[in-house]
């Protein structure tokens, strides 16, 4: 039995020295962070569709049960919002398909200006996607949270595709005034919108965003370890990334949560020791 966590990126400044080795050359910073966690959000597709040749190298630094989320870019989510995109979708996969297994899920994140009355395109977009491919969706209209007819809606769309419904869990965020300036920072970007819990597929996928102070983190965090335990003994593989307004203890936080989550289902299959961020000395 295994649980995947991860963060949002596999390298960031802060964890250098600390948690990675540095210096590191591009081609080795994803196999460093990989001995760390067993899963990584794609966030950099967001932007814009990888090289082929870079998303080889990152198949060459994991191994075939590492998971990447990997997002469509944002030329198809919130430029063309879904319509007529076919050639931008079939210029992603073509660029992803080095990963092979290692892509859990597409990950269609949508606008916060993509509500109801959207529902049709995104019914169109799913089914047109290749079956081959799990995905994942991802709203922040409010009206799918607050809107017991809209969510019902969604939940129906989401159910004939066979897609999952990305919960981003900005609850322990906003449960008090922020007190660093990546918090304030995160206060004016993020969602706010109701926790979500349930899964719709075998393969629920969570993003959840603590805080800076590692307490408030873990402690905000106590249901989801439940939930998720609740998940693998249903027999249900989930995938949970775990962030931080900063993220600079966002890698031993993922690793803190599935050993949190193992606690409660020894049967989970522990994590891989991390790679020294010093080479060992002799004395």
């Amino acid at each position: 039995m295994r649980l995947h966590v991860g963060c949002a990126m596999w390298t960031h400044a802060p964890w250098q020295r600390r948690f990675l080795p540095h210096p590191l050359p591009p081609d080795e910073r994803l196999r460093a962070y990989a001995t760390w966690c067993n899963a990584v959000e794609g966030n950099t597709t967001f932007y814009a569709t990888p090289a082929r040749t870079a998303v080889e190298s990152w198949a060459r630094q994991t191994s075939p049960d590492f998971r990447f989320v990997v997002k469509l870019p944002k030329a198809i989510t919130h430029e063309r919002r879904l319509n007529g995109a076919d050639d931008e979708v079939r210029a992603f996969l073509d660029a992803v398909e080095p990963l092979g297994p290692r892509v859990h899920a597409l990950w269609i994140q949508l606008p916060g200006s993509f509500g109801p009355a959207d529902l049709g395109g995104l019914a169109r977009f799913l089914h047109r996607l290749p079956r081959s491919h799990a995905r994942a969706v991802e709203v922040r209209h409010r009206a799918f949270f607050e809107d017991a007819r809209s969510e019902r809606l969604l939940e129906q769309v989401l159910t004939s595709a066979g897609a999952e419904w990305v919960p981003f869990d900005t609850t322990t965020l906003f449960r008090s005034r922020p007190t660093s300036d990546a918090e304030r920072d995160a206060w004016t970007k993020k969602p706010r919108v109701p926790r979500r819990s349930r899964a719709l597929t075998g393969r629920p996928i969570v993003r959840y965003l603590g805080r800076d102070d590692t307490s408030g983190t873990v402690e905000g965090w106590r249901d989801w370890a439940g939930t998720v335990a609740g998940w693998l003994r249903e027999g249900r593989s989930p995938t949970v990334f775990v962030h931080t307004p900063d993220n600079a203890e966002a890698l031993p936080l993922a690793r803190r949560f599935h050993d949190d989550v193992r606690a409660l289902v020894p049967e989970v299959e522990p994590l891989p020791e991390p790679e020294p961020a010093e080479p060992p000395t002799l004395f």
